[in-house]
């Protein structure tokens, strides 16, 4: 029953007790359990079912190797109360569900009661503290010892404890910036890369999994960067004192930590990494001697280092700086399933420069790795996670595409990324009114027939009929090919629709020929001669 209890740890990560409604499944899953409406329950290693008398009796099958394969027949497409209480039942095998609803329950009482010890700390530290007039060391210095003292000390193996101590820190950090309003921005920016520092070395420090920091604190990293950005805006929307140049310096320098800190989080820590060096660090000899140091130090890379940030931070500068040759040379060193998405990123960035040829030959370098990259087992998850970075791509580069005139660059990148462009390609062809290509289209992915948008093929029909023939031969060949009374149904259906088309060209003895054919190939297939009997097929014929 081993295969229960590794059930029992995926429900476990999978639910968190903080949730309250993570928290309100379990309990009316144990609610059900407990009032012994588990019925016919019978647990194997390749599945476990059960009925349970819900207000209707729902049918359920749990799949301990795959959780997200698991069914129920009631409505609900996600894990559901019943799914929980037939787990309950089966766990009730090997272990104590009292005992695990316990266990489960009890990081919500600790994240209360840490939660209460942090606001306390918070409080400590903030008259401790006072207001923090502007000096970076001292700056620095405060937000890492405020982050050590009220998520360092605590030795949490909870990761859903992070997200509430974090905020509880980052309010007491607001509770000490400067009035100055000039003083205060940069203020906050200092404490977003000390903070979103501290915050990565902690998480590998307390060994969290991938997994577990994406589904506990993963958006604090990204809300981060977003803020950032915004700082980074507002910064350079106003005229800086003379004594900012300091401070500039000072976070530039601990910018750079941001590419070895850590091996996991490269996507957040390079999008910050980014956006500092976009907006506020802007001189030429600044990003030159950033260039110097981010290639030394990738020559002293280890072997249990990733040095994908370090890659990417020393394109970045090459972009800045104007020496695209150089970055593409080190965008080829890299495999494209890993560099294509940040690649996104600079054909932006150029675009918002208008700096149109230098974007077009992003655009054209890009292209050549999408199909790779697509079809990739790195690339975006599933059939809509691949489209939905599509969808992002043709965003990059309509500016590009509008402002040149491109239309045959847009179309590449169609093609280049079927069928997760499918939509929007399918969309580009009906709307020019290029017909033919757009029936080669849905021939090219198999499309059947009658899953056509109906209004679609009512304007082609009139349009160009033609060009519905060749799909609807093949659709009447699919049905046939089924050999069951309902497909020869839906045959003598498509056949219909061809007799139309072809008395609409004028080619009735086209049409009298290939009916002619398919009934001699199909002589044997007396179901499907029936059908087109009832369907007056035949009879036509006959007359």
């Amino acid at each position: 029953m081993e295969f229960v209890r590794e059930l029992s740890d995926e429900l476990r990560d999978l639910l968190s007790s903080n949730s309250s409604e993570d928290a309100r499944l379990v309990q009316k899953g144990l609610l059900l359990y407990r009032q012994g409406m588990v019925q016919q329950l019978q647990v194997e290693k390749n599945g476990i079912t059960a009925v349970v008398q819900d207000v209707m009796p729902a049918k359920v099958l749990l799949d301990p190797d795959f959780l997200g394969l698991s069914e129920c027949s009631c409505p609900s497409d996600e894990l559901c109360r019943h799914q929980m209480a037939v787990f309950f039942a089966a766990y009730a095998q090997v272990g104590s569900v009292s005992d695990w609803v316990t266990e489960w329950r009890e990081p919500a009482r600790e994240t209360k009661s840490v939660v209460a010890w942090g606001i306390q700390k918070a409080k400590d530290l903030v008259k401790a503290n006072g207001l923090l007039k502007p000096d970076y060391k001292r700056w620095v210095d405060s937000f890492e010892k405020s982050f050590e003292a009220l998520l360092g000390e605590k030795k949490h193996k909870n990761p859903f404890v992070v997200t509430e101590l974090f905020g509880i820190y980052r309010r007491q950090l607001q509770a000490s910036a400067p009035v100055e309003q000039e003083w205060r921005l940069l203020y906050e920016l200092v404490s977003v890369v000390v903070s979103f520092r501290m915050l990565a070395q902690l998480s590998e420090r307390m060994g969290h999994a991938e997994d577990a920091v994406r589904r506990s604190y993963g958006h604090l990293f990204e809300a981060m960067v977003d803020e950032a950005d915004e700082l980074v805006e507002k910064i350079g929307m106003q005229t800086l004192p003379f004594d900012f140049d300091e401070f500039v310096v000072g976070l530039r320098d601990d910018t750079f930590e941001l590419l070895t800190v850590v091996n996991g989080l490269e996507q957040a820590r390079i999008a910050l990494y980014r956006l500092l060096w976009n907006g506020l660090f802007r001189k030429t000899l600044w990003r030159e001697a950033e260039l110097e140091k981010v290639r030394d130090r990738t020559k002293s890379v280890q072997d249990d280092e990733n040095p994908l940030p370090l890659v990417a931070a020393e394109i970045h500068l090459c972009v800045l700086l104007g020496e695209d040759e150089k970055a593409f040379a080190k965008v080829d060193l890299v495999r494209d399933e890993v560099i294509v998405p940040f690649m996104l990123y600079w054909i932006e960035y150029l675009s918002a420069l208008k700096a149109w040829k230098r974007a077009g030959r992003w655009i054209d370098e890009f292209l050549q790795k999408l199909k790779e990259y697509l079809e990739s087992n790195e690339s975006y998850g599933g059939f809509h996670g691949r489209s939905g970075f599509v969808r992002t791509m043709l965003r990059a580069i309509t500016p590009y595409v509008a402002e040149n005139g491109r239309a045959d660059v847009y179309e590449r990148a169609l093609l280049s990324s079927l069928p997760y462009s499918y939509a929007e390609y399918e969309y580009m062809l009906f709307e020019r009114s290029m017909y033919d290509r757009w029936g080669e289209l849905q021939a090219f992915l198999g499309m059947e027939f009658q899953d056509l948008p109906k209004d679609r093929v009512k304007v082609i029909e009139k349009e160009r009929p033609e060009v519905l023939l060749g799909m609807l031969h093949q659709a009447v060949q699919r049905e046939i090919d089924q050999k069951n009374r309902g497909s020869y149904r839906m045959a003598v259906r498509h056949l219909k629709k061809l007799r139309t088309l072809y008395k609409k060209l004028k080619r009735v003895d086209d049409w009298e020929y290939f009916l002619e054919g398919l009934l001699e190939r199909t002589k044997r297939l007396r179901a499907f001669h029936e059908e087109c009997t009832r369907g007056k097929l035949i009879a036509e014929k006959v007359e």
